[in-house]
């Protein structure tokens, strides 16, 4: 796979107070806007027309989510078992950017959200009160309710995050192609990605993020409300649901302002920090060994049934209770995809396939189903054991009351509502200023921290502004209505992208392949034993390689190159500012040869270094000139080699480069 790197700029405006690829910019801004003006001043047909399209997303494209879905979990599991699981996102040579806890710990923030707040009671008891089949309010009726909300936010959601993320991590730090989702077409249409096809895949992702972020600050605004309603009695109404989603916006804007570090950053770990402590409370307050009992019998259900419950349509059991669950969340999901699926690829770099599978599909499901199993079976046991009819009662009514209605029963009610509604609220602000950095890039064409603030602060403004439309345009069921409807090409596009990354994925295992069964040509003499011997046990400084490689590396380049240009061949030579030096040649349509020589540094090994202050550590640090092709760094040292042995390594390397040309061809 070969690409341009200059066209990833191709059509890109870039000024000083501005950045951005016009048409995704223009096209998906005039999509929302056209959105906005038609829900506020059409209100009562648009509620009409909502219910018209969520009747046709459910009844004829149902199946379609139905199986997309599953298609994505098995894709993420194979890949994970598969000898492809061995492939890193980056470089071969790269190491993770962050460590194991870091991490975990930013899975776990990336697996919490304004959902959790509103359907972590509501949920299960809704399924308990009313299950898509069965009798209502038995045991059976308390396992299959704690059965399907493990479904609807397990394995599944997390394998749609899965599949973005993978796409976007693998070409974007394997293959320097743009941090986009067009990018993982590349392997289908070429350079296709940066015209017309590829606007219309990133405003497709655009569009669907503005509408799944959309859907959550809507849910975490009612949430908002009840939780003032039942502190400070304000009156429950869609104007003042209005007014928050302003006053919240404004926060967020501020957030934005502030930056990474000094807003999100912090608005996070005060998510993490009232999260885990809310989430002990309920552990400790409601019946702390039944908790422990249903949460392992629960994922033991969720286990033995997923089969079955990843492929029912229930066709033999018609009802609408599909479209208002498993749809809306598989729609969800995807939507939310490029959004989480950018900011889980943007920490994984570094990691293999297998470890990336891993990490993102079991770590945040393992506290998402803590905090599902300690709300909803409190919930459930409060009705179930402790004769507690009124919360069924209460949450069947109004699902954004159900965790303060919750809190009712429990001690130190007042207190738990205040920190839950804080907690709604900083969801709020982080979702609202991520989902807006998500989007500016996607619209900037990849580029990273380069856009000014006031571009985000748009589209931070027209997310506030689309909640508020889809709540005047029908409130919950215009929410479920847009993310299900906005999530269907994105769909599509998400099984592009799989098959994408089969694509490159196989070429590159075939690359591999070509390249150890490939017969080389003899290589030169490496001299006398003794010189041998001091080469190995020599520890060089970093300006002894850098005149090595700018020395010997460099005429044995140059020799190459002239004799490649005698064959009509277009080579390129180059250096960096780190010392490096490299050699290109042109292929046209097929891939390119690049192979560089670089320092490398490197810490003494123990028989070398006495003095372990920090100070003589880096002192003592010793380098390697390292071979690095166009998939990585090879893991030798050509420190020492000869001219000739030089010249005998690249032809070595670049008749290995045209045995895999042959190979593909």
């Amino acid at each position: 796979m070969q690409h341009d790197p200059e066209k990833s700029q191709k059509g890109l405006i870039i000024k000083p107070n501005l950045v951005m690829n016009p048409p995704v910019f223009i096209g998906s801004g005039l999509i929302a806007a056209i959105f906005v003006i038609v829900a506020m001043v059409w209100s009562d047909k648009s509620e009409a027309w909502f219910e018209m399209i969520q009747d046709w997303v459910i009844e004829k494209a149902g199946w379609f989510y139905i199986l997309s879905v599953a298609i994505f979990l098995i894709f993420v599991i194979v890949l994970a078992l598969s000898s492809f699981g061995r492939i890193k996102l980056g470089p071969d040579h790269s190491e993770p950017d962050y460590s194991y806890g870091s991490w975990f710990a930013m899975l776990f923030s990336a697996g919490m959200g304004i959902g959790l707040m509103f359907f972590g009671v509501a949920e299960p008891v809704m399924h308990y009160v009313a299950p898509p089949t069965g009798d209502a309010e038995t045991v059976n009726a308390a396992r299959e309710a704690m059965k399907v909300t493990f479904f609807h936010w397990g394995l599944h959601a997390w394998s749609i995050y899965a599949v973005v993320a993978l796409s976007l991590a693998y070409f974007a730090f394997r293959h320097g192609l743009p941090l986009t989702i067009r990018s993982a077409l590349y392997p289908l249409i070429g350079d296709r990605i940066y015209g017309p096809i590829g606007h219309a895949v990133d405003i497709f992702a655009v569009v669907g993020t503005l509408f799944g972020v959309a859907t959550s600050l809507g849910l975490g605004v009612m949430q908002v409300n009840a939780g003032l309603n039942f502190l400070f009695e304000v009156p429950v109404s869609l104007w003042v649901q209005v007014l928050l989603i302003i006053g919240i916006t404004i926060i967020a804007t501020g957030s934005v302002v502030m930056g990474l570090d000094g807003g999100i950053r912090r608005i996070s770990e005060l998510n993490l920090i009232l999260a885990v402590a809310l989430l002990a409370f309920v552990l400790i307050a409601g019946p702390t060994v039944y908790l422990l009992q249903t949460l392992v019998q629960n994922i033991g259900a969720y286990t033995s049934d997923i089969v079955n419950m990843t492929f029912n349509l229930y066709a033999y059991e018609q009802n609408d209770w599909l479209g208002g669950w498993t749809l809306f969340y598989w729609g969800w999901w995807i939507a939310w995809s490029p959004f989480v699926g950018m900011f889980i690829a943007r920490v994984s770099r570094g990691r293999t396939i297998r470890e990336f599978v891993t990490g993102v599909l079991l770590v945040p499901m393992g506290f998402t189903f803590m905090w599902m199993t300690f709300f909803g079976n409190t919930g459930i046991n409060m009705i179930l054991e402790q004769g507690i009819s009124e919360l069924g009662t209460a949450v069947m009514a109004d699902e954004s009351r159900a965790l303060f209605q919750f809190f009712e029963y429990l001690p130190f009610s007042t207190i738990a509502s205040v920190v839950a509604t804080i907690l709604v609220i900083t969801f709020f602000v982080t979702s609202s200023d991520s989902g807006s950095l998500v989007v500016d890039m996607l619209t900037s064409g990849g580029t990273d921290d380069d856009s000014p603030v006031w571009q985000r602060i748009f589209w931070a403004g027209l997310e506030g502004l689309l909640a508020i439309a889809l709540l005047i345009a029908g409130g919950l069921d215009a929410l479920q209505t847009a993310t299900i409807a906005s999530a269907l090409p994105f769909t599509v596009v998400m099984l592009l992208m799989c098959w994408g990354l089969i694509r490159a994925l196989r070429l590159e295992v075939v690359k591999k392949v070509s390249l150890r069964q490939a017969t080389l040509a003899p290589v030169a003499d490496t001299g006398h034993w003794k010189a041998r011997l001091k080469q190995i046990v020599d520890h060089p400084r970093q300006d002894k390689v850098i005149n090595f490689i700018q020395g010997t590396v460099r005429e044995a380049m140059e020799s190459v190159a002239a004799e490649l240009k005698a064959q009509d061949m277009r080579v390129l030579l180059g250096d960096d500012e780190d010392g490096r030096y490299w050699i290109q040649t042109e292929h046209g349509d097929e891939m390119d040869f690049f192979y560089s020589v670089r320092p490398r540094a490197y810490s003494p090994p123990s028989f070398v270094m006495r003095d372990i202050r920090k100070k003589r550590d880096a002192e003592l640090k010793y380098f390697r000139a390292e071979v690095h092709l166009r998939e990585g760094g090879q893991d030798y040292d050509l420190y020492g080699w000869s001219k000739d042995q030089v010249i005998a390594d690249i032809v070595d390397q670049y008749e290995k480069h045209m045995h895999f040309l042959h190979v593909v061809r």
